[in-house]
Formats: C-alpha cells, structure tokens, sequence
C-alpha cells in the first residue's frame, strides 16, 4: 500500500485557479440595468438629433444642420430669453429672501415659528398643478394682468422653497458661537452676518440657486398658467412644436438643455464637496 499524503497549500492554490478571477455580482447587474433604462431615451434623442432627415422615424445619415439652425431661429431665441429672464430674476430675488428666512428661522425664536417653518417649505411637496391653479386664482382675484413678471413671482414661490432648504442645511453644520465670538470681540449684528456667517454659507446658498435655476427653467406648468399673451418660455414652446410630431430641431435642442442641465449639476455638486473640504479642515 502506498502511504499519499497531500499538501494543503496546493489544494488552495489549485482551488484559486479553478475559481473565476472576476465575479459579477446580482447588485452591479441590477445598477447597469436601472442606468441603462434611465439613460437610454437620452441616447436615442442625442443619436437622433445628428439625423439628416426632418423625421425621426429613419436614419438618412449625420449632419450638425439642426444644431446651426436652432441660433437663427427667432422664436426659439426669444423663447430662451424670457426663460432665462424668469429664472435670473426669480433665483435672484429667492437668493436673497431664502437665505434670510433660514437665517432668521435658525437663529432667532417667535411665536409660530414652527408653523411658519412647516409652511415655508410647503411648495416642494406641492403638486406643480396645485400651486398653478392657486396662483392664477390669486392673480385673477387681485386683477393683476398676467404677463412675464407674474411668472418670475410665480416661480419665486417655489425657488425661495428650495434655496432655504438648502441654506439650512448648510446652517445646521456650523458653529453658532462664531457670531457670538464676532459680537464679543466688537462687530455688529450687521457686520457679524456679512463677514463671518454669509461666506460660509455661500456653498448652500449657490447650491439651492443652481437648483432652483433649473428647475425654473425646465417649468412648464406654472409658466403656462401665469404666462400672459404673446408671452412663451422655452418649455412652452417646445411643447407647441411637438404636438405634429418630433423634429430633429427640438432633438437637438433637448440635447443642449441636458448638457447645460448636467453642467450646473455637476457645478452645483463640485462647490458642495469644497465647502465639505474646507469644513473638515
């Protein structure tokens, strides 16, 4: 009889070998899916938007002619410019009322004020729909003629929401005694707010405008309800276009409002993670 005897060390190197270097989880399936799922429309709409045909429904072959013709086009240059005025004017004026309402709602005690802060932030839980209606039954009550500022208050509503969730956020993570500390060593509540309080919520404060600066532009309801005549924004006017049908005009169009969407995204998370960074240090 002949006496084996085996050696643990290469059975487990054995086993290495037999065993699969990569292994794929169900989980990475799953994420590779749901982005493929999500991101797959934006694709087709950018692949589609190079077509040369006026129609979507073949490919005839690629051009950039769409992209060129859409900055001769009047209506949609026009369209882009209300839209823009809305959303420069309504992230202006929240900027400053939002951040101002967070202050006042973190720092100072009255009565109500839970009531008033449960109330404040009630627009972001608002169906769009709801808050149109109501605001076009304010205006009509009040005899106010719509027009394109009645749009930019409309969208204030929403946009000084969002600003002040995001100011105080910011403001939950700072030190309260910093201001004390300024008012101690001679400042003034005035000169304690500018020097030492607003430059560390300035992260907070460009976060909740970038947001709300998008989300103002990509409104369709509220702006088509509180819109006077004649007055049309980008979203109103794409929606007047593909009503006989998507061109590859309002293809390229989408396009460019992903990319610019995506790039104050991407700004809007780049100033979050410094205002982190320099917080930690």
């Amino acid at each position: 009889m002949e006496n084996t005897t085996e050696n643990p060390q290469e059975e487990i190197q054995a086993d290495m070998y037999l065993k699969p270097k990569f292994k794929i989880s169900w989980q990475v399936i799953f994420a590779v899916l749901m982005f493929f799922y999500m991101y797959l429309p934006i694709f087709v709409l950018t692949f589609y938007s190079f077509n040369k045909s006026r129609f979507s429904a073949g490919w005839e072959g690629f051009t950039l002619d769409w992209y060129v013709k859409l900055f001769s086009d009047t209506r949609i240059l026009i369209a882009l410019r209300n839209s823009l005025t809305v959303a420069v004017c309504a992230v202006a004026i929240s900027a400053v009322l939002g951040t101002l309402m967070a202050v006042g709602l973190a720092r100072y005690r009255f009565p109500g004020k839970n009531l008033y802060q449960g109330v404040s932030y009630l627009p972001i839980i608002i169906p769009d729909i709801a808050t149109a209606v109501a605001t076009l039954v304010f205006l009509a009550a009040l005899a106010i003629p719509l027009s394109l500022w009645t749009i930019v208050a409309a969208h204030v509503v929403f946009c000084l929401a969002y600003i002040a969730l995001a100011v105080s956020t910011r403001l939950a993570d700072l030190n309260p005694y910093l201001e004390e500390a300024a008012l101690d060593l001679g400042a003034t509540p005035v000169e304690a707010f500018i020097q030492v309080l607003l430059p560390q919520l300035i992260p907070g404060i460009v976060s909740g405008c970038l947001l709300s600066f998008v989300l103002s532009m990509d409104d369709f309801l509220i702006a088509s309800f509180t819109a006077g005549s004649g007055t049309t924004t980008l979203p109103m006017e794409i929606f007047s276009r593909i009503r006989t049908g998507v061109k590859p005009d309002i293809n390229a169009l989408s396009v460019l409002l992903i990319v610019g969407s995506g790039g104050l995204a991407f700004l809007a998370e780049y100033l979050r993670g410094r205002g982190e960074q320099k917080r930690a240090h």
